[in-house]
């Protein structure tokens, strides 16, 4: 997906690029690139790979969930970015909080919200566990994201504490998720979650599935919850 197309595919979805969003766009590529030359940032670095299967696919999440009815998003183990950091360049209102356990990302990550020039951007250098249990920040966001980190029982751990009630987890999966959803339907009515839409697309050009699992917060999520860091994933709640 080059430049053109990534704006044409953008339009045709109701987003359009102003020429700094563009630019920022641009920039972000390069800055990628640059740092992952030091770093494992990713293993996509090609251009037209990066814009589609990190910047589209990373935007692709407002299609099927309103952004422009948030203001507060917290991005669970977002790695270099995604989705968070190209949803607040399309959508600059958003107020990001990125919770990432590798101190070299959140370096790489401060550095691009300076050459970006975001603002109401934050990063915090922690396991999602521990974040979860932080009377800051739990259940403090309006909508919790998470792009391809763990399977739906432990990702709902570590996510639906964080959402407010009323708010919102969006998880961003590729293909497999109505089974992962299955094993975890216990875990999201536990953590206080009920599954309100899941969403299909294929990603343009290459026609990867892509699957969208919108889960609403509907009580408070008891206070053991989310677990040490570790229990989650090892012992998930099946």
């Amino acid at each position: 997906m080059n430049e053109q197309q990534f704006v044409q595919a953008l339009q045709e979805r109701g987003i359009n690029l102003s020429p700094w969003q563009l630019e920022q766009f641009k920039i972000y590529f390069t800055t990628l690139v640059e740092w992952n030359e030091k770093m494992n940032l990713t293993a996509i670095t090609e251009k037209d790979e990066v814009y589609l299967k990190h910047f589209y696919d990373s935007i692709s999440a407002s299609f099927y969930f309103d952004f422009t009815k948030v203001e507060s998003i917290c991005d669970v183990g977002a790695g270099a970015g995604f989705p968070s950091i190209p949803l607040k360049i399309c959508f600059p209102h958003l107020n990001v909080s990125i919770v990432d356990s590798l101190n070299k990302r959140i370096s790489f990550l401060n550095h691009l919200a300076d050459v970006l020039k975001l603002d109401s951007v934050t990063f915090y250098h922690d396991r999602a566990e521990t974040f979860g249990q932080n009377s800051a920040h739990r259940e403090k966001y309006d909508l919790v994201t998470a792009r391809a980190v763990a399977k739906m029982s432990v990702l709902s751990e570590l996510c639906i504490p964080l959402v407010k009630v009323d708010g919102h987890f969006l998880a961003m999966k590729a293909s497999s998720a109505e089974e992962e959803l299955l094993n975890a339907k216990k875990a999201i009515t536990t953590l206080g979650g009920k599954i309100e839409k899941i969403e299909k697309m294929n990603l343009p050009i290459e026609n990867s599935e892509r699957n969208f699992i919108v889960i609403k917060k509907i009580k408070n999520t008891a206070k053991k919850y989310p677990r040490k860091p570790g229990t989650p994933n090892k012992i998930p709640i099946e």
